[in-house]
């Protein structure tokens, strides 16, 4: 996959900047010489200094923001030149099941809120990138095409789904209504430094855990495709600079590995992780096998980094904030 220069023209306004997709499309967007727009609710950068120097900090513009405040983020749109919205922000499974009106506030309202925002400025924002998911779909067992297409019968089994599930709905009417150009994109397993939140960061705790020396359960079993962060944050960079009209959503595809899988890797990296590490028997309720032939005919080349190069590149980086005193 290449992308393409940066265009004196093209200004990055990235929301749910100060979680871990986030911090590192604002890193990627950073090393490949853009100066983007950090929105977010929590004002503290912690996730991003895990992974950038203070000299790549310091081309991003953090602006401290409510997602559901379409007003504010307007006038964050207007004042910076936005032309590209990557959307992150959001509530995590967990969150939502405990909180489904606070979660529909902000991954449903909040999203609103990003296409009403971009739709005021027709001749400037060009397009937006969102964060759906692969909790859209349903267990395995009730598909008869595997792997399961883009196309796929959208069958969530928590709130968070059934959120990301109405967010494609409504990017699929502003295309119908207004012309605005959106890409949806559905991550499975997200990993890497940075993910310590929500249902499936428990690869990367179990990673930083047996480089402590503690003891770890990952809370489920099964198959996931595990998709390392970097490469994710590739992928929403790539899609808001491809030529592509419309409101498509793609599926995300990596590694698909059993949970045990995932242990040997992490004791590969980490000897003697598979005697601190254990997990659960159920697997997650969302197919494991997605096709991304889609995302590949937009983008051509998609980054892959296999799951044994991105826990041991992970651990590295853990190993390294550990010697420096992070406590984590």
């Amino acid at each position: 996959m290449t992308q393409s220069p940066p265009s004196g023209d093209v200004r990055f306004l990235v929301t749910g900047a100060q979680g871990c997709i986030g911090a590192w499309v604002v890193y990627r967007l950073v090393t490949a010489g853009y100066a983007p727009v950090a929105f977010d609710l929590d004002p503290e950068p912690r996730r991003l200094r895990l992974i950038a120097t203070p000299d790549e900090m310091a081309s991003v513009r953090f602006v401290a923001g409510d997602i559901t405040d379409g007003d504010h983020l307007a006038r964050v749109i207007s004042a910076q030149g936005i032309t590209h919205i990557i959307h992150l922000a959001a509530l995590q499974v967990p969150a939502c099941r405990a909180d489904p009106l606070l979660g529909a506030r902000i991954n449903v309202l909040g999203t609103l809120n990003v296409f009403e925002a971009a739709r005021r400025f027709p001749d400037q924002v060009r397009r937006i990138v969102y964060a759906s998911s692969a909790a859209v779909f349903g267990p395995e067992e009730i598909y008869t095409t595997l792997p399961v297409p883009d196309s796929g019968p959208l069958a969530p089994t928590s709130h968070y789904g059934v959120f990301k599930q109405c967010n494609e709905g409504n990017a699929r009417i502003y295309w119908q209504d207004h012309g605005l150009s959106s890409i949806g994109l559905r991550p499975w397993t997200v990993y890497g430094v940075g993910r310590d939140q929500g249902m499936t960061s428990d690869p990367t705790r179990a990673i930083l855990a047996a480089l402590r020396g503690q003891r770890f359960h990952i809370g489920f079993g099964g198959r996931t495709d595990m998709q390392y962060v970097d490469d994710v944050a590739h992928i929403f960079i790539a899609c808001a600079l491809a030529p592509c009209e419309g409101a498509p959503v793609f599926n995300l595809h990596s590694d698909v590995v059993t949970v045990d899988a995932i242990i040997d890797a992490i004791d590969a990296a980490v000897p003697g992780a598979r005697d601190l590490i254990t997990h659960g028997d159920r697997p997650i309720a969302i197919a494991p096998v997605l096709d991304d032939r889609g995302l590949r005919s937009l983008l051509g080349d998609v980054p892959h980094t296999p799951l044994s190069v991105g826990i041991a590149d992970t651990a590295e980086r853990f190993r390294r904030l550990l010697a420096a005193s992070w406590q984590g």
